[in-house]
């Protein structure tokens, strides 16, 4: 992302705080930061937008939640330590990079293990995702909503070849998120994984420093991925969500009707999100077509079969163990 698009992106995200002000500070008795690395432009931060919006007309004024996008105040792991200490009281983080605090957090990322939607609500509104926020909880200074906002289903993109097969993927140097997860999945693909913060993968395109990422569809296009991306592998290599966190301590300060406030309207907005994105990503691929980017399909078989082969699955059943790894495959079916 060069310089302009920042500056872009900074000035529209400006335009959008007035509607979040209630008015002079001594207003709003409580005032909240949530932050998320995605552009304003995004399903998440129009429906928190609104949720903002309805948190303070249902509190009548006493809570204002100021909406921080596109890692303004951070990189992830910048702003995952501010959730922590409680410089942030929210922050939405995908299950894959929390793994680095809270490693059963990743489980909802297996490689090829969720076929569709139905089995992911089923397995995140259910006992998968019941115990993977009993262990954040457990684990750290924050806890989830019971709602998990939608990411999408994963797509691979490339600047030079498509990738149809998983040799394809052999010595590629592929941008993955700050998570041990993601690397592990990429080495079991016999590439060159390299962690970057979402923050600067334009730019490490741009510049070459890789030669390819993975993200949604909806991501790839409000953060304009298909200007350094020519190709596009619709891989759904993996399903990636957003876990809605608090950190526990400031949460619990809050009086217990404004607990319920925020905990109902985030989880509606999650709810509503969870569409949007969904039919964002459904009518995405004419859009980045018709922008230049090439699609090609894939067979996800080859690729599991592959993950067999290497191990990997293998590998996170015993990092896992028994208990999670059972409730993952009572959704997903077999998989190592």
């Amino acid at each position: 992302m060069n310089i302009t698009r920042r500056r872009v992106i900074a000035s529209s995200s400006a335009l959008v705080f007035p509607a979040l002000h209630l008015g002079p500070a001594r207003a709003a008795e409580f005032s909240l930061k949530y932050a998320n690395n995605l552009p304003v432009t995004h399903p998440m931060n129009v429906r928190a937008n609104e949720m903002a919006a309805k948190i303070a007309a249902d509190s009548k004024g006493r809570v204002e939640l100021k909406v921080f996008p596109s890692s303004q105040l951070g990189n992830d792991t910048d702003t995952l330590s501010q959730i922590r200490s409680g410089a942030v009281e929210f922050f939405t983080l995908s299950p894959l990079i929390l793994g680095t605090l809270v490693p059963s957090a990743q489980i909802s990322g297996v490689g090829f293990a969720f076929k569709d939607y139905g089995q992911v609500w089923s397995a995140m509104d259910g006992e998968l995702g019941a115990h993977v926020r009993k262990e954040i909880a457990a684990k750290s200074t924050m806890f989830a909503f019971e709602k998990i906002w939608d990411n999408g289903y994963r797509q691979m993109t490339s600047s030079s070849h498509a990738i149809t097969k998983p040799e394809d993927l052999k010595g590629m140097k592929m941008r993955v998120p700050p998570s041990p997860f993601w690397v592990s999945m990429f080495k079991a693909f016999e590439a060159s994984p390299a962690t970057i913060n979402f923050a600067e993968v334009y730019t490490a395109l741009q510049t070459k420093v890789v030669d390819g990422q993975e993200n949604p569809l909806a991501i790839i296009a409000t953060a304009k991925l298909h200007e350094v991306q020519k190709y596009c592998s619709v891989t759904n290599h993996m399903w990636d969500g957003f876990w809605f966190l608090a950190n526990k301590k400031a949460f619990e300060r809050l009086p217990a009707d404004v607990q319920e406030i925020i905990t109902r309207n985030v989880n509606a907005a999650g709810l509503l999100e969870r569409d949007d994105v969904k039919k964002l990503n459904d009518g995405l691929m004419a859009d980045l077509k018709a922008k230049g980017m090439a699609f090609n399909s894939t067979d996800a078989e080859l690729f599991r079969a592959k993950l067999r082969v290497a191990g990997f699955y293998a590998e996170w059943h015993k990092k896992f163990g028994d208990e999670a790894w059972a409730l993952l495959e009572k959704y997903t079916g077999k998989l190592s």
